[in-house]
């Protein structure tokens, strides 16, 4: 994902940033860029890869631009307001009228300006903490105590990890190199509703929703098992043809599980 940060670090700089991860592609001081007693306008834009950020319309001034040498497809945009901090904000999109349109110019708005976060795909993943359950959250399983569990990520050594949120708790558990591991800061998958199938090993259905990644890149998907009278999420990793799920401190596989596709 592309991740762009306007008026971060108390109003002081904004950034760049290539899949959640350090260091920034481009960071520019940004003083007092944000005023809680003014509406700003930006204007982002990206096309092959080079995504760009100016000040008021599509021909303001560049805070900041950056060329992604190996670009990728944008499915998803949503918009957030960053945590400790409060605001309004409107999302307008636009269309290219070709794909060689130069330096984004010439560029004509062709929908309504819409007020919160906008997911152009089939789900989403919204950022949370501290036992925060959005709205729309999917709910996956149970625990021991009948509390939901909702399916949750978070990030831990390099890898995005699908695990688990119970309502109530503070955390999001996720399992990694044999232990449970707890996570404060995470993300729930929301305004989806998926379907769990039973398969085992590496049988992954073309449908499986994709719900992380390991820290060497391999994808990871959603998977749910019953474990001592619970039903708790995990984390289905294709090249060790198990689920992995996190409880009771520690990391269990299962090669039996049942993993959480998109509707047909």
């Amino acid at each position: 994902m592309y991740e762009i940060i306007l008026g971060g670090w108390e109003n002081t700089a904004s950034v760049i940033r290539y899949d959640c991860k350090q260091p920034d592609k481009v960071r520019v001081n940004t003083p007092n860029l944000l005023n809680e007693n003014e509406t700003k306008k930006f204007a982002i834009c990206w096309l092959d890869g080079r995504i760009m950020v100016r000040v008021g319309s599509l021909n303001g001034s560049v805070i900041m631009e950056w060329q992604d040498p190996t670009p990728i497809g944008v499915s998803y945009v949503g918009v957030r307001t960053g945590w400790g901090a409060t605001g309004k904000w409107k999302l307008q999109t636009a269309l290219y009228p070709s794909p060689t349109a130069p330096n984004y110019q010439n560029v004509n708005p062709t929908a309504p300006p819409v007020e919160g976060v906008i997911d152009i795909g089939k789900f989403c993943w919204c950022e949370a903490s501290g036992g925060i359950i959005p709205p729309s959250a999917v709910q996956g399983g149970k625990d021991i105590d009948g509390n939901d569990l909702y399916v949750g990520r978070a990030y831990h050594e390099g890898a995005l990890l699908p695990g688990k949120v119970k309502l109530g708790d503070t955390i999001c558990y996720v399992a990694w190199g044999g232990e449970e591991h707890l996570k404060n800061d995470y993300q729930v998958l929301c305004d989806c509703n998926p379907v769990w199938v039973p398969t085992t090993g590496n049988n992954i259905p073309h449908n499986a929703i994709p719900g992380g990644e390991t820290e060497d890149g391999e994808p990871l998907y959603v998977g749910r098992v019953q474990h001592e009278g619970s039903i708790t999420i995990g984390k289905v990793q294709p090249s060790h043809s198990v689920c992995y799920i996190p409880y009771g401190g520690v990391e269990i596989a299962y090669p039996e599980y049942e993993i959480m596709v998109q509707r047909d």
